[in-house]
């Protein structure tokens, strides 16, 4: 797990806007792997206990579980202040989810309905005060109920800062958090699924050949099954005469795909060729290899209406030197 915040970027430092009584969490997807360092902010820290230091056992940067339903599993998350100053934090444990456009790491907030991790984890305390440059660990535990679903089951567990600051220029208050991703496997059926949904092409054809924007190309990635999935996305646009136009190989957002959820992406096409047109192929498939799926769309880059100006302006050139020549044997026989 990385940093929590409302949008998917790739630097160190987040912040959480909380309106009058919404607070959107997120959590950052990076392409690095989620162990290689652990959640902080440069403020504070979280990460699984037991280790000296947020930087050290790596493999330890986030939770991960494995456990029959109806099984308790317990462990113990640790805070550190990296601040001079005492902060006081909320802890509490919710849901993840893929964010819709992006496919980031995100979570539920604490006013929504959890139905897993954010359910079944209770931790020993809400509420930390952590001293300027100390720590304070946690226990907590995840009771998973006997009705529980088998399979992947991602979450995290939040550390909020209680104090809201005001945005420059803004009414929005702003506050920030940092969590701990928890990755619960429910022993039982495996079941991967993987579809692609409504791909589109997207271009605004030009009057003039050549003179066109970036074209589009969107799809939905959908995961039917149980389990998480890493998927890797190959593009191809092929043209007149079966042409490779296009070709995007080895696209992997999202990083994560889990459970039931459903990202839309969309993929640029700089500069398309700009008389064609055929079919863009796009081919999903899960790291492991055991999931592939296809989709999809036609695709044109040529402006009918103005190559149907162009060919009856030919037709016409034609038809004219047909009528000059015709005139001229007729002149050269009287």
């Amino acid at each position: 797990m990385h940093h929590v915040r409302t949008q998917l970027t790739h630097h160190r430092y987040a912040a959480v806007l909380l309106t009058a009584l919404t607070l959107a969490l997120g959590l950052l997807t990076a392409s690095v792997p989620p162990d290689a360092y652990a959640a902080d902010n440069g403020r504070w820290s979280v990460f699984p206990a037991g280790k000296k230091s947020a930087e050290d056992a790596p493999h330890r940067s986030y939770f991960r579980m494995k456990a029959d339903p109806g099984r308790t599993l317990r462990d113990k998350v640790t805070v550190s202040n990296l601040a001079k100053e005492p902060v006081t934090f909320l802890l509490y444990a919710a849901d993840a989810y893929n964010t819709p456009r992006d496919g980031g790491f995100a979570v539920r907030e604490p006013t929504e309905k959890q139905r897993s991790v954010g359910v079944w984890t209770r931790l020993a305390r809400s509420e930390v005060t952590v001293p300027a440059g100390g720590r304070t660990t946690v226990p907590f535990t995840v009771a998973i109920p006997r009705s529980a679903s088998p399979g992947d089951h991602p979450g995290a567990v939040i550390a909020l800062d209680k104090r809201v600051a005001r945005a420059k220029g803004t009414g929005v208050g702003i506050r920030q958090a940092v969590g701990a991703r928890i990755y619960l496997r429910v022993n039982g059926e495996r079941r991967p699924g993987l579809s692609v949904q409504d791909v589109r092409f997207d271009y605004e054809v030009p009057l003039v050949p050549g003179l066109g924007k970036d074209a589009t190309v969107t799809y939905t990635l959908v995961n039917s099954g149980n389990v998480q999935l890493e998927p890797r996305v190959d593009l191809k646009a092929k043209g007149l005469f079966g042409r490779t136009s296009f070709d995007s190989a080895g696209n992997k957002l999202p990083a994560e795909l889990m459970p039931g959820q459903r990202v839309r992406i969309t993929q640029k096409w700089a500069a398309p060729p700009p008389l064609d047109w055929g079919s863009v192929e796009l081919t999903a498939s899960d790291k492991g290899g055991e999931l592939v799926e296809s989709g999809s769309t036609a695709y044109r880059t040529v402006n009918w209406g103005v190559l149907a100006a162009l060919a009856l302006l030919v037709l016409l050139l034609i038809a004219g030197v047909v009528v000059r020549r015709r005139r001229s044997r007729t002149a050269a026989r009287s």
